[in-house]
């Protein structure tokens, strides 16, 4: 819409076409708060100007106006925050009203069940789990349900960003490619009435990749994929040696007739990947060394060379490249950010005020970014980003709208109210000052301390005492009582000397107060012998875990654990996902000794213990020997494929965990020495 008003022509979006229109808002709009000719990409409307006298109509107009700049500030600091491209931005009304259903909550709620209904029929799906198998018709015409609601979302964001864009999406055409490929297999399906061979099962993984909930799990796979290449040339390196080792150990060791090892080329190149390993050491040496003890030669370097040099190597290359790539993606991030800012910053400026945002500009960009941000939130974050107490936001202090539009805003009802008891009598003010005390002081702290040792010391006489058998007493032991009852104790203590508030609010307190709480319910379940519950009871030891607030090295430990874990959960998705598609792929095993038979691919249950068996690559080689002699020797790539890749995701962990504890380290000691 094009409104003269003066020499002031806003360049925003008209929703007309669309039949919605934003409510103006009720307080009258100043002269000087005419919005600035620096609206988005939306396709402007020219519309006559109003007449002169009537002001009413151009106030209506430049509210209208200002609240299609909110709006689509608004938009580019959620797609700064999102880390979306601003090629995808909303070019008109149908695009806008497109954006707003397709990134709303509901929506990834949506997303996120279709994606894990079509994960979840593989339980129900030929080979399926016994006690969950659904007819043919069932399973198929779920499938196909899940489907078309996959491409109403796709047609959903289609209709937001354009046929053009939405062809240059590059993840969401892979997501269209599976789709036409499921679909169609769906329909033979539920055609045929009987299942086939299903391979493209695998990549339905790439619908729950792509939900809105899973951006971390797309950004660890992107860092995987960024870290291949310097993987890659030290995979090729420790392949390369790994053939030369296996053509000498052929030609040493082959005619050992008693050496079953290196008795062909394949076998070689077999045995030496599995001793990388070390499944099979030092069975693959014994026959070898039985016959000539210097034989031991070539393992002791070939393990030196594989296994304690070149690996490490890789560990240290994946581990630089992937600091190189957190540093990028940061940089990447961040100037993302300011580029969203900066597009933000001009659609809020007026030509009469083009050094700043205003707080009513400030406060309508909030009304559509935060809707549910209270007036006295939005104030106070408006004044913590005005670092230069004038009335208007500049644009040096606009780049710190994400880190202070993020902060926790708390209400004080006295400002110099210490402590929850302060407006209480004297006498009771004094008992609950001297509880306060008390519960912060080094004594009752390393009191608490020595009770949880001693509990804990008593615990691992108990239990090795205990013999084999029920381990369920009949009475509830006199020890029991009395530590629960020192805990009980100490969280009354505390509990009314910090208040509840402030109790509550520290992870270790609620820590400690799940423990006792539990420990309560286990006395129950032995007081009123419900021994179904006893396993509350063997939750005891879970106290020892405050011993390590007494360490700060144990303490920087925990809290790198507890910061990892997000972060961990996205890459353990990763692999997940991973085994998923080897579920999919792998066939049958049947290995008769001990108890390997029950290491199968049966169905998707057994699938992931087996794969998490060969993560852990203890006696691996069983497995895939059994797999080998029910199908072929190419059976064998498969295995060694998914150690692979397996160690590829496993060595970024390491990163992971590497990254996230120096970072801590050299975080703490920075502080400290700001602080000396």
């Amino acid at each position: 819409m094009a409104v003269s008003m003066d020499d002031d022509d806003p360049l925003i979006l008209t929703l007309d076409e669309s039949g919605s229109n934003t409510s103006a808002p009720n307080e009258e709009l100043d002269r000087e708060d005419l919005p600035n000719e620096n609206g988005g990409s939306y396709d402007i409307n020219d519309v006559s100007s109003p007449a002169t006298g009537d002001y009413h109509s151009q106030q209506r107009s430049a509210r209208h106006n200002w609240e299609m700049n909110y709006q689509e500030a608004a938009i580019y600091l959620q797609e700064g925050e999102n880390n979306d491209k601003f090629f995808t931005h909303p070019k008109n009304a149908k695009a806008l009203a497109a954006y707003l259903f397709v990134h709303n909550h509901l929506f990834y709620l949506m997303e996120l069940i279709t994606a894990l209904l079509l994960l979840l029929l593989s339980l129900c799906e030929a080979p399926a789990v016994p006690i969950l198998r659904l007819g043919i018709y069932i399973h198929a015409t779920l499938e196909l349900f899940a489907l078309v609601v996959v491409v109403f979302e796709l047609s959903m964001k289609m209709r937001w960003m354009g046929f053009y864009t939405y062809i240059r999406h590059k993840r969401t055409m892979v997501k269209t490619c599976v789709l036409l490929v499921q679909f169609v297999e769906a329909i033979v399906v539920l055609v045929r009435q009987t299942s086939h061979v299903r391979i493209t099962r695998a990549l339905r993984c790439i619908f729950l990749v792509d939900c809105r909930y899973c951006g971390a799990v797309r950004r660890n796979l992107r860092q995987i994929f960024q870290s291949l290449p310097p993987f890659i040339d030290i995979l090729l390196l420790l392949l390369f040696f790994m053939v030369i080792f296996a053509i000498l150990g052929f030609y040493l060791f082959s005619s050992n007739h008693s050496d079953p090892y290196f008795n062909t080329l394949e076998n070689s190149l077999v045995n030496l990947f599995v001793l990388l390993t070390t499944s099979n050491f030092p069975d693959v040496m014994m026959p070898s060394y039985s016959r000539n003890p210097w034989s031991c030669i070539f393992f002791i370097v070939y393990l030196s060379i594989e296994l304690y040099f070149i690996m490490n190597l890789l560990l240290a290359v994946v581990f630089d490249t992937f600091s190189d790539i957190e540093k990028r993606k940061f940089k990447s991030l961040l100037l993302h950010k300011r580029t969203a800012i900066r597009h933000a910053y001009r659609l809020l400026v007026s030509k009469q005020r083009p050094s700043g945002i205003s707080f009513k500009q400030f406060e309508g960009l909030m009304r559509f970014y935060k809707p549910r941000m209270c007036a006295r939130e939005r104030y106070l974050t408006f004044k913590a980003l005005n670092q230069s107490n004038t009335t208007l936001v500049s644009l040096k202090d606009f780049y710190n709208f994400y880190e202070v539009v993020g902060l926790k805003w708390k209400a004080s009802a006295k400002r110099n109210r210490e402590h929850w008891f302060d407006d209480l009598p004297r006498t009771a003010f004094l008992i609950f000052k001297g509880i306060n005390i008390l519960v912060k002081s080094r004594a009752f702290q390393y009191a608490m301390y020595t009770v949880v040792a001693v509990n804990g010391i008593w615990i691992l006489i108990q239990t090795f005492m205990l013999q084999g058998g029920n381990f369920f007493p009949r009475d509830v032991p006199w020890s029991y009582i009395v530590f629960l009852t020192i805990y009980g104790v100490e969280l009354l203590l505390k509990t009314t000397g910090l208040g509840p508030i402030e109790y509550l609010s520290s992870g270790w307190n609620l820590f400690d107060f799940s423990v006792t709480l539990f420990a309560f319910l286990g006395l129950l379940a032995l007081a009123f012998n419900m021994e179904p519950f006893y396993f509350i009871v063997v939750l005891r030891p879970l106290q020892l875990l405050r011993l390590f607030k007494l360490k700060k090295r144990y303490r920087n430990v925990l809290d790198t654990m507890f910061e990892l874990f997000p972060r961990m959960a996205s890459t353990s998705t990763v692999a997940d996902a991973y085994r998923w598609v080897n579920h999919t792929i792998g066939n049958k095993t049947v290995v008769e000794e001990g108890y390997y038979y029950l290491n199968n691919f049966d169905n998707i249950l057994n699938s992931f213990v087996t794969l998490f068996e060969l993560t852990v690559v203890n006696d691996w080689y069983i497995i895939m020997e059994g797999v080998t002699s029910q199908t072929s020797h190419w059976s064998r790539l498969y295995f060694m494929i998914f150690y692979i890749v397996t160690m590829v995701v496993m060595t970024i962990i390491v990163a992971f965990i590497l990254e996230a504890f120096v970072f801590r380290m050299n975080y703490t000691r920075k502080n400290q020495g700001s602080e000396g």
